[in-house]
């Protein structure tokens, strides 16, 4: 009777909620309450006030809402509000308060799981004698993830080690939020300006089974490691233990970049900044992967100078390296060669199929992608994100019309959300860089 009492215990104590019902329901109540607010904004103009001032109230509430159900569901929907965060950077300043403070309380905790159902999954993943793997083990958590927790433990020869644990029901919740959130993909479409939302859920939905396999994200893992091994500039912690649902590394101790985003100097901000994008572009070529989940959560500055990395659920192989076209595409854009820029898009497929599209508006409107490459040095800032974002969501503008003739690639998804998401946290960290010495060096196609 104990035992059947401690399993009811523990689903009362649950995390992560499993029941397939209940969490869409939290998620249905997103989309609902959005557009309810929007119909009560109309009514506000009506009565007098902006259109300015409306829209700051309803990013407000739309922010608090979105973010205190994601958090609180984890799963599929936390890893999209990670997704989202690194976009942070692209809203309008009056508006982005609200958001900023939601997606700091998203990358930094959630409720955990019981002590009772983190020794359960340790005793199933590592054994029964689980327990004497350690020197020391801290029942609460340090740290949550979207489908796991992190505790703090010293292992049996004395390293202190990160030990991740997933909750149990994460497969089953993990399909669930995201097959409901695409669904709603057009109304989320607003809280992320310059990205689009739809296949940034059919790509995370593409690799979810990876990432619910801690052995292949120890894997990856180990392949960063030994690419990176006696490095000045990256430090990829060393796995100690793995198996499918846990994973034990090696524990780092630094300065997390979300709080240097918030509170760093600038030669911290800079150097962070730098860093992270040789981290970025010399990864294909180094360990023939790219590191595929950018937010800030993921990357601290250590004491030493270096850069330390975690999180490798999410990677793209690339057993050929960085494609030589993105560097092509590059080039031909700072020269100024549309002709030929746009032969190597409609070859690539980033042309949609019998569009009519002018190469001088192809190329006006990738120019500004690359203008951090037109100078030694460039300055990531929010107020260029804002532009950026301004600039694509403008229904009235040729580049809105010309970016409707355009395509991405399936292919081409996960490198570019995730070369999105670097630029994010570079804007956040608002950081200057000689980021085109940078690509000069590590990315193919773009040198020749």
């Amino acid at each position: 009777m104990t035992d059947f009492r401690d399993s009811l215990d523990d689903r009362a104590d649950a995390a992560m909620p499993r029941r397939t019902a209940a969490r869409t329901a939290k998620l249905a109540s997103l989309p609902l309450g959005i557009a309810g607010r929007a119909v009560g904004g109309w009514g506000r103009r009506l009565t007098g006030q902006t259109a300015e001032e409306v829209n700051s109230a309803l990013s407000a509430k739309a922010a608090e809402q979105l973010f205190e159900v994601l958090g609180t569901l984890k799963g599929g929907a936390m890893k999209f509000g990670q997704a989202l965060s690194v976009f942070e950077a692209a809203i309008p300043d009056e508006y982005a308060a609200p958001y900023r403070e939601a997606l700091t309380k998203l990358q930094a905790a959630a409720p955990p799981m019981s002590a009772r159902q983190t020794h359960r999954v340790l005793a199933e993943q590592l054994g029964r004698a689980w327990k004497q793997r350690f020197a020391d083990f801290d029942d609460d958590p340090a740290a949550s993830a979207s489908i796991g927790q992190v505790h703090r433990g010293v292992w049996h020869d004395g390293r202190p080690v990160a030990v991740k644990v997933q909750y149990p029901g994460a497969d089953e919740a993990l399909r669930s939020d995201l097959r409901q959130l695409q669904r709603f993909s057009r109304l989320f479409q607003a809280l992320a300006p310059g990205t689009e939302v739809k296949p940034l859920l059919a790509e995370l939905a593409a690799r979810m089974d990876e990432e619910l396999d801690y052995r292949a994200e120890a894997d990856n893992q180990r392949g960063f490691a030994r690419a990176f091994d006696q490095d000045a500039q990256v430090y990829i912690p060393r796995v100690v233990a793995s198996s499918p649902k846990v994973v034990v590394t090696e524990w780092v101790t630094g300065t997390p970049f979300a709080r240097i985003i918030g509170s760093g100097t600038v030669d911290q901000r800079n150097e962070a900044g730098r860093l992270l994008a040789e981290f970025h572009y010399s990864s294909p070529a180094r360990a023939r992967m790219l590191h595929s989940d950018p937010h800030p959560g993921n990357f601290m500055l250590l004491d030493d100078g270096r850069i330390s990395v975690l999180d490798f659920g999410a990677v793209a192989h690339l057993p050929e390296g960085a494609p030589p076209t993105l560097g092509r595409i590059m080039r031909l854009a700072l020269d100024g060669r549309s002709a030929d820029l746009l032969d190597v898009l409609r070859a690539e497929g980033f042309v949609r199929p019998r569009a009519d599209v002018d190469a001088d508006d192809v190329y006006k409107y990738l120019l500004p992608f690359v203008a951090p490459l037109t100078e030694e040095r460039f300055h990531f800032s929010r107020r260029w994100a804002q532009k950026q974002a301004l600039r694509m969501g403008d229904v009235r503008s040729q580049d809105f019309r010309t970016a409707r003739s355009l395509n991405l690639p399936p292919h081409w998804l996960q490198i570019h959300r995730v070369t999105a998401g670097a630029v994010g946290i570079l804007c956040q960290l608002d950081a200057e860089l000689a980021l085109r010495s940078i690509v000069e060096r590590w990315q193919p196609g773009f040198a020749s």
